[in-house]
């Protein structure tokens, strides 16, 4: 019995030791390693959300609303690609397109890096300008929220536009050829305005999105959908007209 009263005791003290501290560098990098398999897996959610826009878009714009900003930066990926892909489709449907082999020195090679570099340009421009457009006209119905956000919804709303390329690129190609990018080519000038109405389609089915995505995120009454569009469409109009009248 004597013997295990030590036993006994200093089992006692043992348990009763603080647990060991752990070192700041490790609990750092422990935290740093936890967050990023979280934005990890929210990029992941974001990847599966820019497809889902097209058949469920309220959710995804529903998911927006979100501004915690690992989920913030978990969307910059898709929407780089959007962007790009949308710039793409966009530029595509510019009269100046149609007019790139007028010049003899022009070949694939340039139409093809002109078409890169030109879509990245355009889609930026369009992210930044129209984002910032979108946001001022949400502000003017009341809405709080900040330019990012309106960017994010600006962004996924193009996801049709994006996958216009998939249809228009093929279609240029195959059936007009190097005569989509002549003037007056493709089966007496024809072939332009095909793709040009198939790409029209992807618009329109965009600003349906855009729409949506207005209600959705900002959670907006119709009359302020309407009323926040409305006041983009102006600000549009009166950014076409500034050059001409300066």
């Amino acid at each position: 019995m004597c013997l295990g009263r030590p036993a006994g005791g200093y089992a006692r003290v043992v348990s009763a030791q603080p647990p060991p501290r752990v070192k700041p560098a490790v609990a750092a990098d422990a935290e740093a390693r936890g967050r990023a398999e979280a934005v990890r897996a929210a990029e992941r959610r974001w990847w599966r959300r820019t497809a889902q826009v097209l058949w469920r878009p309220r959710s995804v714009f529903t998911a927006l609303a979100e501004d915690d900003e690992d989920d913030v930066v978990a969307r910059q990926e898709p929407i780089l690609a959007i962007v790009l892909l949308a710039g793409i489709g966009g530029i595509l449907l510019t009269p100046a397109w149609g007019t790139l082999f007028d010049d003899p020195t022009v070949d694939w090679l340039v139409v093809a890096v002109v078409t890169f570099v030109g879509g990245l340009f355009y889609g930026a421009f369009g992210y930044v300008l129209l984002g910032l457009v979108i946001w001022l006209g949400a502000r003017g119905v009341g809405v709080a929220g900040p330019a990012r956000q309106a960017r994010h919804v600006l962004a996924f709303s193009a996801v049709p536009l994006a996958l216009s390329t998939v249809v228009t690129v093929p279609v240029a190609l195959i059936a007009y050829g190097g005569d989509f990018f002549r003037s007056g080519g493709g089966d007496e000038g024809t072939g332009r305005g095909v793709v040009v109405a198939i790409g029209l389609v992807f618009v329109a089915w965009a600003l349906a999105l855009l729409v949506l995505g207005l209600r959705a995120t900002y959670r907006l009454p119709w009359r302020g959908v309407i009323g926040a569009a409305g006041l983009s469409a102006v600000l549009v109009a009166a950014f076409a007209v500034l050059p001409w009248a300066l």
